[in-house]
């Protein structure tokens, strides 16, 4: 559908969040879900940029996306002005989050992989959870919606990898150290992969349920082009799911990675 963009922001250098209006995709699209934009009105580039949704405002019929510009696609989205209709696929996914009520919950994020942790954050607040949430970031140039995830948190945790703002180190040391005062009865997690192999591992050693959003390359967002393979543990015989269609949100214990 063509929806119609009512804000751009500039939240950083090369970091934009988008505000669109679509009663359709409000009312229907669930945490750990994703688009597919047409960035383009021609056919350059072809294919369709998978982004994953930021918040979710239903009563105004407004979802909303945060991008960086990693390459040509994502420049001509950036191009977009308020008024512009940009043609999005979604919300698509079929794995979610799995949204509890009244536990202790850890939510860790690094890099563009903190964006849809967001409104996940804000619908598990509204259902009485305790949550801490932990975000890393390479350096304190790409930090960034401080504010908008301490609303959303009980426990709030900024980590940098060369120490240049808030916690030195990376954000997973800190969830371990917590971990061993007080266990969680949920972990979810988005980010780069060496992130999500360690908390993978961690929540499994631990004995901790874990639930980790994937992130890979998808042209089509349906399961059509089987680019976003990924190995799934189904008892003696893994086999290979689909990041957009089984996912992009799995229980840690049943993905290899």
């Amino acid at each position: 559908m063509k929806v119609k963009l009512v804000k751009k922001e500039a939240l950083k250098e090369n970091l934009f969040k988008f505000s669109v209006e679509s009663d359709e995709i409000a009312k229907t699209a669930k945490p750990g879900q994703f688009l597919e934009i047409r960035v383009s009105d021609n056919i350059d580039p072809f294919l369709r940029r998978p982004i994953s949704i930021y918040n979710i405002d239903k009563e105004n019929k407004i979802v909303e996306f945060i991008f960086q510009i990693r390459g040509k696609g994502t420049k001509i989205l950036s191009e977009k002005k308020e008024g512009d209709l940009i043609d999005i696929l979604g919300p698509l996914g079929y794995g979610t989050f799995e949204i509890k009520e009244n536990k202790r919950i850890m939510i860790i994020g690094g890099g563009i992989g903190i964006f849809p942790l967001y409104e996940l954050s804000k619908n598990l607040k509204e259902k009485g959870n305790n949550t801490t949430v932990y975000l890393g970031f390479r350096n304190k140039d790409f930090v960034c919606l401080e504010e908008e995830f301490k609303k959303v948190s009980d426990k709030f945790v900024v980590t940098t990898d060369d120490g240049s703002y808030a916690n030195p180190g990376f954000a997973i040391e800190y969830m371990k150290k917590d971990i061993l005062e007080d266990k969680p009865d949920m972990i979810y997690a988005c980010g780069p992969l060496p992130m999500l192999k360690a908390v993978r591992e961690l929540s499994i050693n631990e004995n901790i349920p874990c639930q980790i959003s994937l992130e890979e390359r998808m042209g089509c967002g349906i399961g059509a082009c089987l680019g976003c393979a990924v190995k799934v543990i189904s008892g003696d015989n893994p086999r290979y799911g689909h990041v957009c269609k089984e996912g992009p949100v799995f229980n840690a214990n049943e993905v290899e990675i």
